[in-house]
């Protein structure tokens, strides 16, 4: 852990989040500032700044949850589309630098964002995560 991450003090939970799922290795909530409602991160719980120092184990197990959770935002959200980034160093966009990736559900007609400007209603992330987790259970169990 750095402890100067705020990623890994959210995977530590030592900062708040509002978790979707969350097992040995990784963790996933949604994104604070938001590009579109459901605006989700998965992260390895073990540091690493960016693709370039990732361990494959973990890069794997990232892309193996997203592929239920992209299904539970689609439904979710009603998206016509999900985004799935990944930028790594500044040049690039990185904006935290613990490896990660964007779930970004899209609908037709909106702006392409990665990056929210305004911070989401918490209310409404805490009620959205609560039934993301809901649905990613049974999507993962049957």
């Amino acid at each position: 852990m750095a402890s100067e991450c705020i990623f890994c003090q959210i995977a530590a939970g030592n900062a708040p989040a509002h978790i979707v799922y969350t097992d040995k290795q990784l963790i996933a909530f949604l994104d604070l500032f938001p590009a579109h409602r459901g605006h989700t991160l998965i992260i390895p719980k073990r540091h690493s700044d960016d693709i370039f120092t990732a361990d494959s184990d973990d890069i794997a197990a990232v892309g193996r949850l997203s592929v239920p959770l992209a299904r539970v935002l689609e439904r979710i959200t009603g998206a016509d589309g999900l985004g799935v980034h990944q930028l790594n160093r500044a040049a690039a966009g990185q904006t935290v630098f613990h490896y990660h990736q964007h779930l970004i559900p899209q609908t037709a007609g909106e702006p392409l964002a990665i990056h929210g400007r305004k911070m989401g209603e918490q209310a409404e992330l805490a009620a959205l995560a609560a039934l993301i987790q809901q649905e990613l259970r049974a999507e993962m169990s049957g």
